[in-house]
């Protein structure tokens, strides 16, 4: 079946078949992928930050596959996509997909062997000439997921990166010698964020200080908020750690058929695809990214508890569009002001088919 035959409610943010999941996890692979691909041939990102976002999204794209395993064959529960500006599954989902794996091998062992069940099918095709009831199905399809699904590659609420060091440039490095990366799926937007955070450390070694560093990101840097609040929070958590530059990438909206938001690439996508001026394949990634750098220091606390902070300068957030040609001049034609707004011209993305 092609991608543009399916049946897709649009006022229904559940995926009511097994196509429409298809479809969707189409556009987030394809919309991660070719973002990837933008961010480092358009240099919006550095290659490691780059390589670093690459592999969050991979483990997102990772649990929408074990999504659509889960919910095979099952009548009763079905994925849904959120509502808010979003695009992509709410965190509810991505949470009862980590604890049920976390119980796997309790729901395993009230499942028939894959012997039996294989006897089965093999009885009711050959010997009955019937077809598999819809509740095999579902223990085949629950016996793969509680199989071969790994708990440990789903997306989490908070995935931390490792630390590495910078590459020096000139024999030098301007941003920090170190940086550290992590992930985490803001609970009340729904969507993903990627933060980076490029430091020195201070009267310390990286081996002795790592865990603490780790400690603190997932305390105080688990959440979308103000770069502003986030440096000073890290700053004044971490003494030694001398921060540089902290970088935000908020990963979307994701704007397709299945997004229910009220933000004008949507509506402009929903009615070209309701039009037929679109393909229900079509979708458009938006993508924001905040900077802060460190321009001096100051002195907090008394004479015998000093503690050095940062200066931070803000730069003017940068907002960015990924789409497909047909899509760019739908919207140049419908809201050609916001497209005028944003840090670069629509960028140019290959259609799905």
């Amino acid at each position: 079946m092609s991608i543009n035959q399916i049946q897709t409610p649009l006022d229904s943010a559940v995926l009511e078949t097994k196509e429409q999941y298809k479809v969707y996890f189409k556009i987030v692979s394809h919309a991660f992928d070719s973002l990837v691909a933008s961010l480092s041939k358009k240099q919006i990102c550095g290659e490691m930050e780059v390589t670093f976002i690459e592999q969050y999204t991979e483990l997102i794209t990772y649990s929408l596959e074990a999504f659509r395993i889960k919910y095979l064959f099952d009548d009763e529960e079905k994925m849904r996509i959120d509502l808010t500006e979003s695009g992509y599954p709410n965190f509810l989902e991505f949470r009862y997909l980590y604890n049920d794996l976390a119980l796997k091998h309790e729901y395993i062992e009230r499942l028939p062997k894959v012997e039996v069940l294989k006897a089965q099918f093999l009885e009711s095709l050959l010997k009955d000439k019937q077809p598999i009831s819809d509740f095999k199905l579902h223990q085949a399809a629950s016996i793969i997921y509680y199989t071969s699904v790994e708990q440990r590659y789903i997306f989490k609420k908070y995935i931390q990166g490792k630390i590495i060091r910078n590459e020096k440039v000139a024999g030098k490095v301007s941003e920090g010698e170190y940086m550290v990366s992590w992930s985490f799926y803001d609970v009340t937007h729904n969507r993903p964020f990627v933060c980076f955070m490029y430091f020195d450390l201070h009267k310390t070694t990286l081996a002795e200080y790592t865990e603490e560093i780790y400690t603190v990101l997932e305390q105080v840097a688990d959440r979308n908020m103000s770069l502003d609040m986030m440096a000073y929070a890290l700053d004044k958590k971490l003494p030694k750690v001398l921060p540089k530059k902290l970088k935000k990438v908020d990963l979307g909206p994701l704007h397709s058929v299945f997004a229910k938001d009220e933000l004008e690439v949507t509506h402009v996508i929903l009615k070209g695809i309701i039009d037929k001026t679109l393909d229900i394949s079509a979708y458009a990634i938006s993508l924001k990214i905040e900077e802060i750098i460190s321009t001096d220091t100051f002195t907090e606390g008394s004479f015998f508890n000093k503690q050095h902070l940062q200066v931070w300068k803000s730069k003017k957030p940068a907002r960015y569009v990924f789409t497909s040609h047909r899509v760019i001049q739908v919207l140049y034609d419908e809201i050609p002001e916001f497209l005028n707004s944003l840090t670069q011209a629509p960028i140019e993305m290959e259609t799905l088919k």
